[in-house]
């Protein structure tokens, strides 16, 4: 038995050798920035991830961080709880991973598994760590909301979120990475909308008193992989403590349907739901630009459907 032990342990360390020098050659080659990509199995890992490969001018050279082997180009096999020796050395780390709202979903770790990422930043040499915030640690309101209004989340899931924020804040140490929060609006793809629309020829809706629908601020996959591939490469100075992610203006949900081709089908809106959840990205325009064409419902739709996965 404990041959065995010591053969596994020996397999293991070789296969995580074989991880470091495949990532360090890539990197080499291409003179590109090494990015670990934790999450890179969920909804918004695969979005980005399939943009970044079909980009042969990316400046990042993402290593998709996995818990099981996918057959990935230069996946690194990791858990948390594994050794950080079998990380390999990189320059930034995008932690796309998190737990959503979902029945017995325990919101809490999301804080555990944003340390987690600041302990792998220190660990491979990062300069910066980006963590997946929500714009639901905000109180909905009629106007866009900017990083300096005190956040007020309604939600559960906000709640945890903004407790991951001030988690990543007090956690904080003089040799860390720099820290940067985003605050994602609605990922097309990988949100309660876009879900409905597959295999659906119609969506519900609901309609509020002035006698329109929820409008949010969304981002295609592509835009948000090139938000990110920005945030991993500017100066580490010109990076916040938080930024808001998304259009630079909204979209009604009901006119991405339409885009879609899909029925709109309405229902009175329940008392306490959302009607607008809108961000001000003036922030993220100082660093990234950001085209008002990314918030058109067409271009939201034609994304998705580009880089979705089969169904």
């Amino acid at each position: 038995m404990w041959a065995f032990l010591a053969a596994d342990r020996v397999d293991k360390q070789q296969q995580y050798a074989s991880q470091r020098q495949w990532v360090e050659k890539v990197a080499r080659e291409q003179q590109r920035r090494r990015v670990l990509i934790l999450g890179a199995s969920g909804k918004v890992g695969r979005l980005v991830r399939a943009v970044w490969a079909a980009d042969a001018t990316s400046a990042l050279c993402p290593v998709p961080v996995v818990r099981t082997d996918m057959g990935l180009p230069g996946q690194v096999i990791w858990s948390p709880g594994d050794a950080m020796e079998s990380l390999p050395s990189t320059d930034a780390v995008i932690a796309l991973w998190g737990v959503i709202s979902s029945p017995g979903a325990d919101l809490a770790e999301n804080t555990a598994l944003a340390l987690v990422a600041m302990e792998i930043g220190r660990a491979v040499g990062a300069d910066r760590v980006l963590h997946c915030s929500s714009a639901t640690v905000y109180a909905p309101g009629p106007d866009p909301l900017s990083e300096d209004m005190p956040p007020d989340p309604p939600s559960p899931y906000g709640r945890a979120k903004l407790d991951m924020e001030r988690a990543i804040a007090k956690d904080r140490r003089s040799e860390d990475p720099v820290a940067t929060c985003l605050r994602i609006g609605s990922v097309a793809g990988a949100e309660s909308l876009f879900g409905a629309m597959i295999g659906a020829d119609d969506v519900h809706l609901d309609r509020f008193p002035d006698g329109n629908g929820p409008e949010r601020s969304y981002i295609a996959p592509l835009d948000l992989a090139h938000v990110l591939e920005r945030l991993a490469a500017v100066p580490v100075a010109s990076l916040p403590a938080v930024v808001n992610v998304g259009a630079p203006v909204s979209t009604p949900m009901e006119m991405i349907a339409r885009a879609a081709g899909r029925q709109v089908i309405w229902r009175e809106a329940p008392a306490g739901a959302t009607q607008r959840l809108v961000l001000d990205t003036t922030r993220l325009s100082a660093i990234c630009p950001l085209p008002a064409e990314m918030a058109e419902p067409d271009h939201l739709v034609s994304d998705w459907l580009r880089w979705k996965a089969p169904e």
